[in-house]
């Protein structure tokens, strides 16, 4: 299920990783993955502000995901030494409302490598 957008995903944030290292502030990464992005003509919207409905009603609450690529993937980035499970929640959360069964966690603060989760929800499978 997307895996040949998730490759081509993925393949942008090495490069980024590559380039910069780790330890950087979020924001710093989250920048130069648009760029890298751009510059392979991967689709992307940054920052999107979703809307979350109970039943019929708009909340007052909504999610903003760091990226969606391919209007298809949910991208949460993250600078941090290790990756908690409040992060894959954060990640689920945006998926779920967005309606999109991959998303991608990205963590650009492991010293040594990049570290990164690729999640599937099943129930959204179509």
């Amino acid at each position: 299920m997307l895996r040949e957008e998730g490759y081509k995903l993925m393949g942008a944030a090495f490069e980024v990783y590559n380039q910069l290292g780790y330890g950087m502030a979020e924001e710093v990464y989250q920048q130069s993955l648009e760029i890298e992005l751009g510059l392979r003509e991967i689709p992307y919207r940054s920052k999107p502000r979703l809307e979350v409905f109970y039943k019929t009603q708009k909340l007052e609450t909504h999610f903003v995901p760091d990226l969606v690529a391919f209007d298809a993937i949910a991208v949460e980035i993250k600078a941090v030494s290790e990756l908690v499970s409040d992060h894959e929640a954060q990640l689920f959360n945006y998926m779920r409302i967005a309606r999109q069964c991959v998303g991608y966690l990205i963590n650009y603060g492991k010293k040594g490598d990049l570290q990164w989760k690729r999640f599937i929800l099943s129930d959204l499978h179509e």
